[in-house]
């Protein structure tokens, strides 16, 4: 069996891709896939991570949680969505690393589902704005000391993937940039449900349509409607010219209410996170998804 976990990371799909998951419930389905969200996760999954973090990350010392997968000739694929498989929020910036129990669980989950194919799926996001989201989600107290022990300008995707690979290295990972997902929304689902390229999903391009003004979603409607197919590299280049054209300012413009977190900083971190994400796609068993 296959059993897909799409993981978030937090403050990036902010629950779409369940919501886009269950529309296409029938066409998953048809295709061997069963879903499970975050009722799934707190019941089964977090409490062995917990079991399994408090016996000091022993990987025989645990339940197998093998028993959740469902059994049946119809569920080739059991895909798992909930943001908190690599870490709760709260536990995201410890260690001086994001996300330092990733490594761990995945581990975890290759160590009780070894008799399957584990694959971990993550959006992710600019640091710049990841981490004082982050950080200001935190508990006043929580943000003092993560800030006063953390090299905040040496944090990157790179380290936990990095861990992941080689704490678990049979779990193949696909990444995708939280920036890109209005223009490849239907390359994720249909990733997330090992689905063909050509699979028709219901409401694909909903999230493009709500960033964009009257005239943008005009546009897009028109080209998704055309009879003839365009390449899927000629798509993803007119979906992001509309974006450009038409992006409705309060849709996509951010807020970021860390102190003495400026323009720099984010511009600084954002030019390291477009080279991370090309050097993430060179990784053995990594894949990174693109317009």
């Amino acid at each position: 069996m296959q059993v897909a976990i799409h993981a978030g990371a937090a403050f990036t799909d902010e629950g779409r891709v369940l919501a886009s998951l269950t529309k296409n419930a029938s066409t998953l389905a048809a295709n061997g896939v069963t879903v499970f969200g975050p009722r799934r996760y707190r019941r089964v999954f977090k409490p062995a991570f917990d079991k399994f973090e408090a016996a000091s990350n022993d990987l025989n010392s645990q339940q197998n949680p093998d028993e959740t997968l469902p059994v049946g000739a119809n569920t080739p694929r059991v895909l798992y969505s909930c943001g908190s498989f690599v870490g709760e929020t709260v536990s995201a910036l410890k260690e001086g690393h994001l996300y330092p129990l990733a490594g761990r669980r995945m581990a975890f989950l290759e160590q009780n589902f070894r008799d399957h194919q584990i694959e971990l799926f993550m959006g992710l996001r600019n640091p710049g704005s990841f981490i004082p989201k982050l950080l200001m989600s935190l508990p006043e107290q929580e943000r003092a000391d993560a800030i006063r022990n953390t090299d905040l300008s040496c944090l990157s995707w790179i380290g936990m993937i990095e861990d992941i690979r080689d704490l678990a290295p049979g779990v193949q990972i696909t990444l995708w940039g939280n920036e890109d997902t209005p223009f490849i929304w239907g390359d994720i689902i249909r990733a997330l449900g090992d689905l063909s390229e050509d699979t028709p999903l219901v409401d694909e391009h909903d999230l493009l349509l709500s960033l964009l003004d009257e005239t943008g979603q005009k546009e897009v409607l028109e080209l998704s409607h055309q009879d003839a197919e365009p390449s899927e590299a000629s798509l993803h280049e007119n979906m992001a010219r509309i974006f450009e054209n038409h992006a409705k300012p309060g849709e996509i413009e951010e807020e970021l209410d860390l102190p003495g977190w400026s323009i720099e900083v984010v511009d600084a971190f954002t030019e390291l996170y477009e080279q991370d994400l090309e050097r993430l796609g060179s990784i053995p068993g990594v894949r990174v998804l693109k317009p």
